[in-house]
């Protein structure tokens, strides 16, 4: 299942977030907070249900879901999706759509390292996080 996710990942690299950003929508403004901001994710498994938290100065979010369940999501910059989470491969590929649109964040362990990559479209974003000690 999830397992190999679980545990607190600090971010340590990001790449083209603001292009990804951007091209999802997201105001200036909000894009400028979101790009100085140095987010913790925490996943958690109870169960069926995954839990993943991200915490930073700038908000704090949670989702809670079962793998292969739509769920309704409000994500950081207050998109209003459906969001659906899969087990792909060791990835965790998780879609959300709204208005038409649809994105794309997929989680796979690399080296150790938490990575996230973000696509939308042609644009995609890589952030890579560390497990916390």
């Amino acid at each position: 299942m999830a397992d190999a996710f679980v545990g607190t990942w600090n971010i340590v690299d990001t790449k083209n977030f603001d292009e990804y950003m951007k091209a999802i929508g997201v105001s200036f403004a909000t894009r400028q907070v979101a790009n100085m901001t140095k987010p913790t994710t925490i996943i958690s498994v109870a169960g069926d249900t995954v839990t993943l938290r991200t915490e930073s100065t700038f908000k704090n979010t949670e989702i809670s879901f079962v793998l292969g369940q739509e769920f309704d999501e409000t994500t950081a910059d207050d998109r209003k999706v459906k969001s659906l989470v899969t087990l792909d491969g060791g990835q965790l590929v998780h879609k959300q759509t709204w208005d038409g649109k649809e994105t794309t964040l997929v989680r796979e362990i690399k080296d150790g390292k938490l990575t996230l990559t973000l696509t939308m479209g042609t644009v995609v974003s890589t952030r890579i996080y560390e497990k916390a000690a």
